[in-house]
Formats: C-alpha cells, structure tokens, sequence
C-alpha cells in the first residue's frame, strides 16, 4: 500500500497556493466520470478499491504509485470516442457508454435481450422504425470492428496522455490495457493470460466492480465478477476480491451513496507523497492536458480550449496583468470547457437548431465546470472565473444572469476570448467565419455584453490594429448576428 500521509483537511491548502498532484488528479477525475456517463466519484471508488486489491495481492511498492494515478485516470482516454460513438450509433454517446458496461460485449452476434434493448432505446431514437432496426443490424453485423475501434482511440489516447503527463509506462500500459481480458477476447491487442500487465488487470476488476455496485448493487457485482473468473478476469484477483468482500474489508467509502468527502479523503489518504509540491509548470502541463481531453470529444471543437487559452492570454498581457494573473487567466481557459465533457454529442455535432432541452443541457456546463474546479483548493478563484465564460455584461449571459458590476476583469477577458474563438473555428451548422466579419460581429456586442476593453485588446492581439475604428463594419441583420452569436456555445 502506498504510505499514508497525515490527516488532511477538506479545502486546506498551503500559504503559497500550491498543490500536490492527487489532490488536482482526484478532483479532475470527476471530468472524467462525465465523459462516461458514470456515476459521479465512479474513478475514486475504483482507486479505493483498486488499491485495496492491490494491498492485499502485495503489489510491489515501487508499482503502488503507478496503480494509484491509473485507477485516477482510466477513463482520460475516453473522450476521443465520443464523437465517433454518437456517428456509430446516431444517438447519445454517454448513454450508450454508460450501459454497455453492463453487458459482455465480447460475445460478438449473441445479443442479450437488455444489450437489445439498450441498442433499442439510444440508436437513432428520433428515426421511424425500419432504420432503427437497419442500424441495429448494421452494428451487429460490424460488432467487433466497432470494438475495436472504440477502444483502440481511448485506449491509445489514454496512455499518451499519462505519458505526457510523466507519470510512466507503468501507468500508461495500464490504462491502455483496461479493456484486455483474461482469455483473450479483450481489446485492443487480444493479449491474454499474465501477458495483460498486472496493473491493468486490477484496474479492470476495480472498474467492473464499481460500475456495478453503483448499478446493480454490491452482491451482483461479486456474482458477476465471479462468473466472468477466467474469461474476463484474473482468477488470483478475483478471489482477492471475494475475500475482500467476505470480510467486510472491500466497500468502505465506496458506495454511492457514501459521503463524497470522506471518498475522496480516504484516496488522497493513500498518497504517501501528497506533501510534494508540483511547481507551477507542472500544474501548467495538467491544465493544457485536460483541456485536450475536453477539446477530443468533438471534433468541431479541436484546440478551441487551446485557441481560447492563448486568446485570453493575449489579452492579459494588453491590459498590463501581473504575471500571477495573466497565469491565472491562462489557466482558467483552459478548463473553461471541462463541463461540456457532461454533455452529449448528440448536442454537440449537432447540425440543426437545438431545442429547449438540449439548450438545458448547454446551459448546464459552466455550472458543471465550476463545481468541478472548486474541489481544488488553490482553484477556488480559478472556477469561479472559468464559470463565468458565457456571462455578458447587460445580465443576458448564463448560467447565473450576472450583470456588469458581478464580472471580474478575468472573467470578461475570457468571456470575449470564448466569443472570439468560437466564432472562428468551423461548427457542425456552420464553417468558421473570417477574423474581419468576427470582429464585425463581435463589435456589435461592445460594450452592452462583451467588455470594451478587452475587445479592443482582443482586435490589437488579432491585427495588430491599435485603433478598432478601423475595423470595417460588414451589414449583418438582427437574425444573422443572434445565429452567430448563440452559436458560440
């Protein structure tokens, strides 16, 4: 097990500001359960009982840290499907990825009557009968190319992502491996047997068990890891895990309905080197790591928390910020979007005109965004400025309707830095538009919703320009202004 470290407080934090990377890892985490449809905390109830399997396998200690970050990070990978997902299956993505978890997918061209009925229930629902059934049929028929697929973009992604963030082959081969089963019938490699790496096999049992506890209840996730011993599961680790559960040793913190501060207090327990510090690039390169995560799940979207980042930096530095709050800044555009990991593709590719529930459902993000962020500590400012990325100036904005005297400076850099960048990457219902009609657009906002003085920062950034009277005024109506406008979500 890896050394516990001393008590630690909920929200305490050091003087200075910093952070250690499970407590940053841990509450990012919650990102990554949205991209799955999972049930919220589902990576720390697979950590807590991951590592208690771990623990009682006698992992060695040089692999408990590794473990530790790629129970945290399984699903990193996961949003680079999600665009294809939905085009597979022409409906909601996460809903599809939340209940396939359920079913053996591994028996290619022998349905289950609930896998049919989950296929039933998400593929093209808005279609009339004859083509639901004919893409049923067409992804049966394609089962096992589609699997691999899906799995080989998350799980190839996943570990480059660990890779990059430097936290070894160990814990990237795991997260690559997840999905690999004990008889050979897993994805993407088919490897089977001792050939799966050790830290992917309890990764895997660690999963199952909390996706169906969360689901199913406890005993049917022991049933059914039981069952699928030696076909999906290392036989040795599943009678840990049994153990485990016979001795009242296995669930502690990880049910659903257990405290949420006291599950994330127990995972960051485990971390022996919590008191280390990561420096400010450090934290810089987690940043920049899920804003990729939050840019993959659609391609509409590539680089656009990347492109806002830079844009709202840019910004900044034409006003004359301090360097510790053009950092922030900075930092906060990069998570802006962390909450649209919460939102379908279906909504998000979306060709045509939302409707009101799917608006909801973009309405909701920048709250999601904020509530993810705050569970760091030195982050607390940060998310309160990234969720405030769609607030304008006259109270038009969401999620809150705050008006001009509630918007910080650092919240209206990046609300304009949002608008400028959306506008100009191409949309599932329209291509990018040219920086001069942007601008034009975006003038037309100033100063009654967009800042006057972060646009005029914003046009010196983007033509060199110093003087916004120069920009040429294109004739745009009231509906072509609102179309471009609203689709900057």
């Amino acid at each position: 097990m890896v050394q516990t470290s001393a008590s630690f407080q909920q929200g305490e934090q050091d003087q200075d500001g910093s952070i250690s990377l499970s407590e940053i890892i841990s509450a990012l985490s919650y990102a990554l359960d949205l991209t799955e449809g999972a049930v919220h905390g589902h990576a720390l109830r697979s950590c807590l009982l991951g590592m208690r399997i771990a623990e009682e396998a006698k992992l060695p200690s040089d692999q408990t840290s590794s473990l530790y970050f790629a129970l945290l990070l399984k699903d990193i990978g996961c949003s680079s499907n999600a665009s294809r997902m939905c085009e597979i299956i022409g409906g909601d993505d996460r809903a599809v990825k939340a209940g396939v978890k359920f079913e053996d997918w591994t028996k290619v061209g022998r349905p289950t009557v609930s896998s049919l009925k989950l296929l039933w229930k998400n593929v093209l629902p808005h279609s009339g009968t004859a083509a639901r059934i004919g893409r049923i049929l067409h992804l049966g028929a394609n089962q096992h190319k589609n699997n691999e697929e899906m799995i080989a973009l998350r799980c190839d992604r996943g570990a480059s992502i660990i890779s990059k963030l430097g936290m070894g082959q160990l814990a990237a081969g795991a997260v690559r491996s997840l999905d690999e089963h004990w008889d050979g019938s897993g994805y993407p490699d088919s490897v089977k047997g001792e050939q799966i790496p050790l830290l992917a096999r309890i990764c895997s049992i660690a999963q199952h068990l909390d996706v169906f506890s969360a689901g199913r209840g406890t005993r049917q996730a022991i049933e059914t890891l039981q069952d699928r011993s030696g076909t999906w599961f290392d036989p040795s680790l599943v009678r840990i895990a049994m153990s485990l559960d016979r001795r009242g040793a296995l669930w502690t913190h990880c049910l659903p309905g257990d405290c949420e501060e006291d599950t994330r207090q127990a995972v960051l327990d485990l971390d022996g080197d919590r008191r280390r510090k990561l420096d400010p690039g450090q934290i810089d390169q987690i940043c920049e790591a899920f804003a990729d995560v939050v840019d993959a799940k659609s391609h509409f979207t590539f680089r656009h928390s990347v492109g806002v980042a830079d844009a709202a930096f840019g910004i900044a530095n034409n006003l004359g910020l301090s360097p510790d709050r053009v950092q922030l800044v900075r930092r906060a555009a990069l998570l802006h979007d962390v909450g649209k990991l919460g939102v379908s593709n279906t909504v998000l590719d979306k060709k045509s005109a939302l409707n009101s529930a799917e608006w909801e459902a973009v309405y909701e993000h920048p709250t999601m965004t904020r509530r993810i962020l705050e569970r760091v500590g030195p982050f607390r400012e940060m998310a309160v400025i990234a969720g405030e990325h769609h607030e304008k100036l006259d109270g038009s904005g969401y999620p809150n309707h705050l008006i001009e005297p509630d918007l910080s400076l650092e919240s209206r850099i990046i609300a304009v830095a949002d608008v400028y960048g959306a506008l100009s990457e191409d949309r599932p219902y329209r291509a990018g538009i040219n920086l001069d009609q942007t601008i034009s657009i975006m003038k037309k906002l100033v100063p009654k919703q967009l800042d006057a003085e972060c646009f005029e920062a914003m046009v010196t950034l983007a033509t060199g320009r110093r003087d916004v009277a120069y920009v040429p005024e294109l004739k745009l109506s009231d509906a072509d202004l609102m179309y471009a406008f609203e689709s900057a979500i």
